[in-house]
């Protein structure tokens, strides 16, 4: 019975290797689990011409957006782990969904092989023009003053932006009311005419008011200075020691696609990435080159990830919309 086990597992493994080896021989689908038009879309669509030359195969961008992102990374985290369909799967699909929705009908680490961290983008804590605030220390201290006064927006329950000002709340003992819209555009429009105080912007979104002058930037939420706003300092220096929140996406594969598949994955992708094309449109987009450069630092950034918004979720009590 051993002897057969072992030459059942001894056949597997062989046939995992050629496969692996011949791979790709079709078409491959890349799943952009949100709205064309968007930042992971985008993305998706630099990235697919690079792979498909590098691959000789067609790497087509197909979107599912629905209930947060779940719909599309569901799809890959149930396709057949062969490297033929892949997802662009971000903070909100692997790190927050988890606490946010129950019954999650995916594992966000246990389905999925973390092939490459493409995209790092920095939120901006940003206010505005009218609000007697130039610091995060006077912000703290207006909070204080006026508890339940101030109130911050953000382009949905559960994002960054929103985790972000509950995280702000918690560390600094105060109390704002959270404003959530569907999209960030709204919200930056109603920060702009003054209906809403501040907000955690996305940095992409954020840099071309801050530089008109039509609202203003008081902090970074990384724990390094952001390149495209060298002067602005981050919340972990101005006092909010710890305070380190980043929005993510990368690729990513059904769990059980072969190691030799991934690891070609990871190194096209991270070659299109150091593309003169992409980066520079990445960079436009308020992306610093990813820290995690490997499949398995991936695998750990996503676990802690998933741990800290697990804590965060847990403590604000904030529900899908």
């Amino acid at each position: 019975m051993m002897r057969r086990a072992l030459a059942a597992l001894a056949l597997f493994s062989a046939a995992a290797a050629a496969c692996a080896q011949a791979w790709p021989t079709k078409p491959i689908r890349l799943i952009a689990p949100y709205a064309a038009g968007g930042p992971i879309d985008i993305s998706a669509r630099l990235i697919a011409p690079k792979l498909q030359e590098a691959l000789g195969q067609p790497v087509i961008v197909e979107n599912r957006p629905g209930a947060g992102g779940n719909i599309g990374a569901d799809l890959v985290a149930k396709s057949a782990p062969d490297g033929y369909t892949l997802v662009i799967g971000a903070i909100a699909t692997h790190a927050i969904n988890p606490w946010l929705f129950s019954g999650l009908p995916y594992d966000p680490i246990k389905d999925f092989r973390h092939v490459a961290l493409i995209v790092q983008v920095p939120n901006v804590l940003v206010v505005n023009n009218e609000l007697p605030a130039r610091s995060v220390g006077e912000l703290i201290a207006l909070a204080k003053a006026q508890p339940g006064k101030l109130d911050f927006a953000s382009g949905s329950t559960g994002s960054t932006g929103h985790l972000a000002g509950e995280m702000f709340k918690l560390m600094t003992g105060t109390y704002m009311v959270h404003i959530p819209y569907k999209g960030a555009a709204p919200a930056v429009a109603d920060l702009m005419a003054g209906r809403v105080h501040l907000i955690f912007d996305n940095l992409a979104s954020a840099l071309p008011n801050v530089k008109a002058g039509k609202v203003r930037a008081i902090a970074v939420t990384t724990r390094q200075r952001s390149a495209f706003l060298p002067e602005l300092p981050t919340l972990d220096e101005s006092g909010l020691r710890g305070f380190d929140m980043t929005t993510w996406w990368g690729v990513m594969a059904p769990g059980k696609t072969p190691q030799a598949v991934v690891e070609r994955l990871h190194a096209e992708v991270f070659r299109a990435l150091e593309s003169p094309d992409v980066r520079q449109r990445l960079r436009a987009m308020g992306s610093e080159v990813p820290a995690v450069r490997t499949p398995e630092a991936f695998t750990a950034f996503v676990a802690s990830e998933l741990k800290t918004y697990g804590d965060l979720v847990k403590r604000s009590g904030a529900k899908p919309d």
